[in-house]
């Protein structure tokens, strides 16, 4: 079995068997606490440019089916296990993991101290790294020295063109939503459109007059990897959709809609990335177990007074939802269309859809007081 190493930019290096492609990448290296959903992970356009440390030790058991995929690709650059799964037994499956790696052209690495490396990462923080096939030179260290995440990573994992994905249920009258694509999730579009949405996705690069001009009842706004504040030009868009069309963003949608309304992003020591985190609702006192993967969080004593705190992490009280009466904007940090992950923030699409219609039907006054997310039963 041909050995694998993972380098790190504090020096550190593992050395295992390599279970992927023969490559050499450079990556930032994350973990994630999920038990499963390996596969929803690794085709999660916001895990670009990152290699995933799985702290579950064994992966690989259920091999790859053609059902669970959240894109079209795995967008993250690398794997790290404990224990590899040889034979995979789930009876969906028609691909094993390792074979899915080598076809992505993707480094996979088992036989690591997974436990250990993610203790790593928790005392140092989030740090790049080198995975590799071949030998640790000094020229390797030299390039993982001066390696950085590119600042257009959005346009880099965004599609390329519009796309029209019409309501899958019988809807009179259905909402008219413009989607933007920062690197969004498949079964966030299968939610969406469930509900009784017609989507016009767009590529993050669309402009608010298309937007604008376009007949749309409402906008949402996707997830997407890297840091909030380098998307520019996406702020500036955003900036001109606030005030004229109800907005609903998710994780980076989230951070987007928290910039332009005036507060501040930082970046989390580790992020938050699997599906077991407890976020509280604020009004109800209702607590979701929810999927997550972010490694940014927006700063609650940076909100302006027309911002209202709706969901905090328990695990470490940092903000996680967030509405905006006066403007028609509703948004949260986690992932209420899971995938993986448990379903329990699903009724949170619920919520907005019917406040959506309410919008497109009834009308709302801007200075409306309705409580957001009030649960529909």
């Amino acid at each position: 079995m041909k050995k694998a190493r993972l380098i790190l930019d504090n020096g550190m290096i593992f050395e295992g068997t390599s279970i992927g492609a023969d490559n050499t990448l450079f990556c930032e290296l994350v973990f994630n606490t999920s038990m499963t959903g390996y596969q929803e992970i690794l085709t999660d356009p916001s895990y670009a440019s990152q290699a995933i440390v799985m702290t579950y030790p064994e992966i690989g058991n259920t091999g790859i089916n053609s059902f669970d995929f959240e894109s079209n690709k795995i967008y993250a650059r690398g794997l790290i296990v404990k224990n590899y799964c040889y034979n995979e037994s789930h009876y969906l499956s028609n691909m094993t993991l390792s074979d899915f790696l080598i076809q992505n052209n993707v480094v996979g690495i088992s036989g690591i101290d997974t436990r250990a490396l993610t203790r790593i990462l928790r005392s140092s923080g989030t740090v790049n790294c080198v995975m590799t096939t071949e030998q640790c030179t000094e020229k390797l260290i030299d390039e993982l020295e001066r390696y950085k995440l590119s600042k257009d990573i959005v346009l880099m994992t965004t599609r390329k063109s519009v796309q029209q994905i019409p309501a899958s249920r019988n809807v009179k009258n259905p909402i008219n939503l413009a989607v933007i694509d920062y690197g969004i999730k498949n079964n966030i579009l299968r939610e969406l459109s469930n509900l009784g949405c017609d989507l016009t996705v767009y590529p993050a690069d669309v402009t608010a007059e298309e937007i604008l001009n376009g007949g749309f009842d409402c906008v949402f706004l996707s997830n997407g990897p890297g840091d909030p504040a380098d998307c520019v030009e996406q702020i500036k868009v955003v900036k001109k959709l606030v005030g004229k069309l109800p907005i609903f963003g998710i994780c980076l949608g989230y951070q987007l809609l928290s910039i332009v309304l005036g507060a501040k992003t930082y970046k989390l020591k580790y992020g938050h990335r699997g599906g077991n985190h407890p976020v509280i609702n604020l009004q109800t006192g209702k607590v979701f177990l929810t999927s997550q993967n972010h490694g940014y969080a927006v700063d609650t004593n940076s909100l302006n007074i027309n911002i209202t705190p709706t969901y905090k992490n328990l695990n470490d009280n940092t903000l996680e939802g967030f509405s905006c009466e006066s403007q028609r904007i509703y948004a949260v940090q986690f992932h209420p269309e899971a995938a993986p992950g448990p379903v329990d923030a699903n009724i949170i699409f619920n919520d907005w859809y019917h406040k959506m219609r309410l919008f497109k039907n009834k009308g709302l006054k801007k200075d409306s007081t309705e409580v957001i997310y009030t649960e529909v039963k």
